[in-house]
């Protein structure tokens, strides 16, 4: 049986992930912060890619929940297919993160045959980053172990300034399965909000890991005259 032991109540996850332009944007460095992260008390890392997912497994034994980002960045892209899930399990991620929302997936499948797929041929759970409380439902019903506010505010071009506290505590109040808070998490005040909400445990990534993100926060609150 399948389950979602391997994230614990309670854990801190930390999204290593930089895209391109960014300096940090190889495999080395994801590592790096995987083992900073690790140090600095993380339960687990979220990373995107096999190349990324392979250098993080070398140097940690903590449990690495996998993505493959491919395709339009504007629709389902976070492991879209159950092909861009294979490489990543093969590299070593414990879990595989998926887009659940309701929108279509690129190629025609249904989330369920997705999940199922990933169940019976590369055996481990699944979690589904959504961006509603239907799209959280729908995808609890799919199969997902896990469920994941990661993409909301990111899928009707409207993007609020902290997390999504609300659907967060929805869920909680919805679901049968763990709720992962992720998404726009920066501060310890974050962090507390969304666990009184229910979260069974929290991604934080930029604020974390992305230097340039952070800086060009920092640099804009300077006032200008």
């Amino acid at each position: 049986m399948i389950t979602s032991d391997l994230l614990r109540p309670g854990s801190l996850v930390v999204s290593c992930q930089a895209g391109p332009g960014n300096p940090f944007h190889s495999p080395e460095p994801m590592a790096l912060m995987a083992r900073a992260a690790e140090a600095g008390g993380a339960a687990a890392i979220r990373a995107n890619g096999a190349a990324d997912v392979a250098a993080i497994r070398a140097v940690t034994r903590l449990p690495i929940i996998g993505l493959n980002k491919l395709g339009d960045p504007a629709g389902v892209f976070i492991t879209p297919t159950f092909e861009s899930a294979v490489d990543i399990v093969a590299a070593g991620a414990d879990l595989i993160a998926l887009d659940g929302t309701l929108r279509p997936r690129p190629d025609g499948a249904d989330l369920a045959g997705q999940i199922d797929r990933i169940h019976r041929e590369l055996g481990v759970p699944v979690l589904a980053d959504v961006d509603s409380v239907e799209a959280g439902i729908a995808a609890r019903e799919a199969g997902a172990e896990l469920v994941a506010t990661t993409l909301s505010g990111y899928t009707n071009g409207r993007t609020p300034i902290g997390p999504d506290v609300e659907l967060v505590r929805r869920l909680a109040a919805e679901l049968d399965c763990p709720v992962v808070a992720e998404g726009r998490i920066r501060t310890p005040e974050d962090v507390r909000a969304v666990c009184d909400a229910g979260a069974y445990a929290v991604v934080v990534g930029y604020a974390i890991t992305n230097p340039m993100d952070i800086t060009a926060r920092l640099v804009g609150a300077i006032p200008r005259g």
